[in-house]
């Protein structure tokens, strides 16, 4: 069973911003699959699914960004799943906007949702799928990242969404090399 875990904030205040990409992909990887986010625990909403044979539960955490970890050790713990089976997704402004970068392990690289997760589950190895939000340096940081994406950035990731879903499959395929290869 793989958890795959698009982070991002609750609240419709954040749905189109920049750090919601996470949550953005759980609704696409959702739609694509036909996986109904109909459960709901304190930290998280979810559902579960089939991909390319594999169960997964799909995860957004309401604990907001900074507080990511919390989410994934309750369903870590609740479902029994290894951290050799988590995928989180989420934005990354050192890369260039749309770009898709795919890791095994790693560090935090600055994203506080990451770092929360990797305090609280004791290990930064879990695979990852960033998307480039890019950076605009004229503007505060938390700034950016919590401002809407435009509607030709929206039309931008509209096209990116079927080869980072094919990213997730590979991924639950045991194909991370080959992803890695393909996208990075």
């Amino acid at each position: 069973m793989f958890l795959i875990v698009g982070l991002g904030n609750v609240g419709k205040k954040y749905k189109s911003t920049r750090h919601n990409i996470g949550f953005m992909v759980i609704d696409k990887l959702c739609e694509k699959f036909n996986i109904e986010m109909n459960k709901e625990c304190s930290t998280s909403i979810y559902g579960s699914g089939i991909i390319s044979g594999e169960k997964v539960i799909c995860v957004k955490p309401t604990t907001f960004m900074n507080l990511s970890g919390d989410a994934l050790v309750y369903l870590m713990n609740y479902y029994k799943i290894s951290y050799e089976n988590i995928l989180v997704i989420y934005d990354d402004i050192s890369l260039d906007f749309s770009k898709i970068r795919i890791r095994e392990k790693g560090s935090h690289g600055g994203h506080n949702g990451i770092r929360d997760i990797i305090k609280k589950i004791n290990t930064d190895k879990f695979k990852r799928i960033k998307v480039g939000i890019g950076e605009n340096k004229n503007i505060d940081l938390s700034n950016y990242v919590l401002s809407n994406f435009t509607k030709e950035e929206l039309l931008i990731l509209d096209g990116k969404y079927d080869d980072i879903l094919k990213c997730v499959e590979m991924i639950i395929n045991g194909k991370i090399v080959e992803a890695m290869n393909l996208f990075n």
